[in-house]
């Protein structure tokens, strides 16, 4: 006879499931669950991220020719400029002391120095890729939804019904600089800037077009004056 004021407890019956792969007891602590929940989230990534990856690449590779074509027309109009002046030099020289043009070997040496200039203009400016991919990949922003949401608290899987269709969300959570990839998708030739002219003969400073505009800060990124030496060899 037990006392009044005793109370029975219950018994707590714990059963682990066993393996739900290879069916094995779960004392073994097998691991092909965590090696198939690796293999699920790879294959999920790749199908639902990977058309998301393409235009992020595509995105970011566009804009950084668009800014090496860019920076290479302005390192070249200053170039050209310096030659026609150093032209303009030569002609004057010959006709003060020769009255006389100047003497064809002056004028080959000249547009031999000029080409020497504009293939290290190119390859200066080629060099500075690696840093250009790295400034626009980082201009790309990824938001995740908060824990709170509907739709992360009560996602549309019914687990009595059996259905496993996944719909998407409505609207991206990835950005492109501030740009809806649906925006893009409406106008894809909007996210291209057209190649800049190489006939302009104009010289002018050469600004960095990677930074932003005065008082407006996008991105903690300041791009490096001098370009990478390690990733090219010529």
């Amino acid at each position: 006879m037990y006392p009044r004021d005793h109370k029975q407890r219950k018994a707590i019956i714990r059963m682990d499931p066993d393996c739900a792969i290879c069916h094995a007891p779960a004392s073994l602590a097998c691991d092909c669950e965590a090696k198939g929940l690796e293999i699920a989230v790879e294959q999920a990534e790749a199908r639902i991220m990977q058309n998301m990856y393409n235009d992020i690449r595509s995105w970011v590779r566009a804009h950084a020719q668009d800014y090496i074509l860019e920076y290479f027309r302005l390192l070249t109009e200053r170039r050209k400029a310096a030659h026609s002046s150093h032209l303009e030099r030569l002609t004057a020289h010959a006709y003060h002391y020769y009255h006389a043009p100047p003497h064809p070997n002056e004028i080959a040496q000249a547009q031999a120095t000029l080409k020497r200039g504009i293939d290290e203009d190119w390859q200066s400016s080629v060099q500075r890729y690696p840093e250009v991919l790295e400034y626009f990949y980082g201009l790309v922003e990824l938001t995740l939804p908060s824990d709170d949401e509907p739709a992360v608290k009560d996602p549309p899987l019914s687990a009595l019904s059996g259905s496993r269709k996944v719909t998407r969300r409505g609207t991206s959570t990835a950005t492109i600089a501030g740009e809806p990839f649906q925006e893009r998708e409406r106008n894809p030739l909007a996210r291209r800037t057209p190649p800049p002219p190489m006939d302009r003969r104009t010289p002018g400073p050469v600004a960095n077009p990677l930074a932003p505009p005065p008082g407006q800060r996008r991105h903690s990124y300041r791009p490096p004056t001098a370009p990478p030496t390690a990733y090219f060899s010529y």
